[in-house]
């Protein structure tokens, strides 16, 4: 038995034409600007220690962007940290580079020069500090420094910047009632127990570093714990620290050294961060490398693994990039 459809009315079909032109329009829009040719050129990128996390997260990001953008060049560059690279960014030294928050807003409230320029691009993933010391030292908490041989860092280092707060936080004068030395993650571990009585150290979990010192013995060295009660003084020391937040260091991170005990201590969010000159198409294209990216860079660094479209748009104390807006408003769901 045959049926006979109805015949569609011009108004009905040019309002479906229409319909349909929105739609392959709102397509073409979503999938701009990976349609085009990827940015090509130079960036540098400033990391930080070879033994840290940031120079090896950087170097697994620039593979990852030369697949996405095969005729972009990425310089690294590698530095002292946090505080070095928000300088380099600022003036024009780097064009990227991670760094916490707390160093962001440190050079923000110091008006460093260039500091009205700086933008974030994401929120990457949080920096846990480390209090190491041999295992049979005799210091069990942080104000068992005092007159001990210490290592707070490079001087330009987030490190620094986070250890002389705690130090500070315990009564203690870091220029007056330890030994400070500048060794990082670098040289920190090797001269521990040899001329160091402790090291800070700021970074994602695990740090290579430590973990290579964890691999030669379950007994290489111990964590100083650092309690709720001393990131709460911490954070009456004001500025920058409100970005500290007391936590704890899962068991999971060392496991052969924590043997299944997390440690209290206090972590602080890594940032992205560029400046508002930077080409906001390629910035666009970058943001989307470090979040399509995250599970192939996570499975090495596994602090990685963290990196989330829905977190990495806070970049406080930062404005967003408006090219980095422009890649979270289209996969805003």
């Amino acid at each position: 038995m045959s049926r006979t459809f109805p015949r569609i009315g011009r108004r009905r079909a040019l309002q479906g034409g229409a319909a349909s032109l929105v739609v392959l329009g709102l397509l073409l829009w979503w999938l701009r600007p990976w349609a085009e040719a990827p940015p090509a050129g130079t960036i540098t990128f400033s990391t930080g220690t070879r033994a840290g996390v940031y120079h090896e997260y950087g170097e697994l990001l620039r593979a990852e962007i030369d697949k996405d953008m095969p005729d972009l060049k990425v310089r690294l560059l590698t530095s002292a940290g946090s505080q070095e690279n928000v300088a380099d960014v600022a003036t024009g030294k780097a064009d990227f580079a991670i760094a916490a928050a707390d160093a962001v807003a440190t050079y923000k409230l110091d008006n460093g020069a260039g500091a009205g320029r700086l933008r974030g691009v994401a929120r990457l993933y949080d920096d846990y500090v480390q209090l190491v010391v041999p295992p049979d030292s005799d210091i069990r908490s942080v104000a068992d420094l005092r007159g001990k041989r210490v290592a707070i860092g490079l001087p330009d280092s987030g490190v620094r910047l986070i250890a002389n707060g705690v130090l500070k936080a315990a009564g203690i004068d870091p220029e007056k009632d330890i030994k400070p030395s500048s060794d990082g993650i670098d040289t920190g571990p090797k001269r521990l127990g040899h001329g160091l009585d402790a090291f800070f150290w700021s970074g994602g979990l695990p740090t290579d570093g430590l973990s290579r010192l964890a691999k030669k013995s379950a007994s290489a060295f111990r964590f100083v714990p650092i309690d709720a009660g001393l990131v709460a003084k911490l954070h009456d020391q004001g500025g920058a620290t409100r970005y500290y937040r007391a936590t704890k260091m899962p068991e999971s991170a060392y496991p052969t050294i924590q043997r299944g005990d997390p440690v209290p201590t206090l972590a602080v969010s890594n940032l992205l961060v560029t400046r508002s000159d930077m080409d906001p198409r390629l910035t666009e294209w970058l943001t989307r490398t470090v979040l399509d990216s995250r599970d192939g860079i996570g499975a090495t660094v596994h602090s990685a693994q963290l990196v989330d479209v829905r977190t990495a748009i806070y970049t406080d104390p930062l404005q967003l990039h408006v090219g980095a807006q422009r890649y979270y408003q289209s996969v805003k769901p």
